[in-house]
């Protein structure tokens, strides 16, 4: 993983020879612009596709491209090009890169690059959907990732070749985002984490129910971030159509004590409880077995309170650190604290309903014993980000 505790960060970035090169041109680009320093090592192959000028203009730094001519400063190019990097990223990676790697052929300066590295290593393949598939492929790609080679993708859709399947290389934003994450400094390596999110669902019959405007979008972003800081993250969704953050466990449940009973499966040796659900607060006290027949009359549904998770954790003996969320409409921050006194928790997390429910930005309040501390609008990986860090300064020592 890369040492985030530096603020600089320079990528290797591999060329092989596919026509995904002109991704790379974008990729080179958009990192550029995050300020990571990008080194770009071409195979001759890849020069066939997008020239090196390309790639010098938007690096703003010089091209590799030869294992004999390397610089006369830089006659061991091979390996300390490696050096001090942070990564390797080879995107595309063709199916012949992907057989060098596996079989370790060092015949060029990136095959070479990657065989004398002390960084990670990180692959994109990019090829037609029949040699994607293809068996010697998959054994090549079950060797390198074996080696500890890990493998971005590839997407699905149109290919080149004007077939469809798998074989398309990620896109630029979608590489850049793997790398913006390894970034992250490892606050929480080695901590275990239990969050919960999204709506619940309580059935009134076998077609209808009693949910709320949650999009579980805030808990996600959250599991993200916390495995991005090097936490062993389990998520409890409730039904929500997000996907699964990369390096996170994830269980699904529809209502409130399907939630509350995965909670308390999971607790274990967890180090921090993130309430950040919406569990709804009532549930059906009988609900039909078959569906409700429409008519003029009136239907009447017998509500009872279902099960405080957050409260029966932070009641435990011996609990983990606790977060709770306060969606509140009004007085929000005077009702937040009220509630973190209620449910005995270290920390609350404060925001408008109107404003945070299915947004992509939120705005909070942090309310613990020393009081509200306000963070400004943001978006939500961004904020949990950020949330990460409050946490992880505010962890005792026994979480610590």
């Amino acid at each position: 993983m890369i040492d985030a505790s530096s603020s600089s960060c320079r990528v290797v970035l591999g060329i092989s020879g596919g026509i995904a090169a002109y991704k790379s041109a974008e990729l080179t680009r958009l990192l550029v612009k995050q300020g990571i320093v990008v080194d770009v090592v071409m195979t001759e192959a890849g020069e066939r596709f997008v020239t090196p000028t390309t790639f010098q203009a938007l690096s703003g730094r010089p091209v590799y491209d030869s294992l004999w001519h390397t610089g006369a400063d830089n006659a061991m190019g091979h390996i300390s090009l490696s050096r001090d990097a942070s990564l390797i990223l080879v995107a595309p990676a063709t199916a012949n890169f992907i057989a060098k790697l596996a079989h370790g052929v060092a015949d060029d300066l990136l095959s070479t690059l990657c065989l004398a590295r002390e960084c990670p290593l990180y692959i994109a393949p990019a090829m037609n959907v029949q040699m994607w598939q293809n068996a010697a492929t998959q054994r090549n790609l079950a060797q390198v990732r074996q080696d500890g080679v890990m493998i971005l993708g590839p997407g699905s859709g149109e290919l080149a070749c004007q077939e469809y399947g798998d074989g398309r290389m990620l896109e630029p934003e979608e590489l850049l985002a793997v790398v913006d994450q390894l970034r992250q400094p490892k606050l929480l390596r080695d901590k275990k984490v239990l969050i919960t999110a999204g709506p619940t669902f309580e059935a009134i019959d076998p077609v209808r129910g009693i949910t709320n405007l949650s999009s579980g979008k805030m808990g996600f972003a959250l599991a993200l971030a916390m495995a991005e800081a090097g936490a062993t993250v389990s998520l409890i969704a409730g039904p929500t159509g997000l996907s699964t953050p990369p390096g996170v466990q994830r269980t699904d449940v529809k209502s409130a004590s399907e939630m509350a009973a995965e909670v308390s499966k999971r607790l274990g040796a967890v180090d921090i409880f993130l309430a950040v659900a919406a569990v709804a607060d009532y549930t059906v006290a009988n609900p039909s077995a078959r569906k409700h027949k429409k008519s003029g009359e009136p239907l009447t549904l017998t509500l009872v309170p279902t099960q405080d998770i957050l409260a029966t954790v932070a009641a435990r003996q011996d609990p983990p650190f606790c977060v709770g969320f306060a969606a509140e409409s009004e007085n929000v921050e005077e009702q937040a604290a009220a509630k973190r006194l209620r449910k005995g928790i270290p920390l609350i997390i404060a925001n408008r309903a109107q404003d945070a429910l299915g947004s992509d930005t939120n705005e909070v309040s942090l309310i613990d014993a020393d009081g509200t501390h306000r963070l400004p609008r943001m978006d939500k990986l961004s904020l949990a980000r950020r949330l990460v860090r409050e946490i992880a300064e505010r962890l005792p020592a026994r979480h610590g």
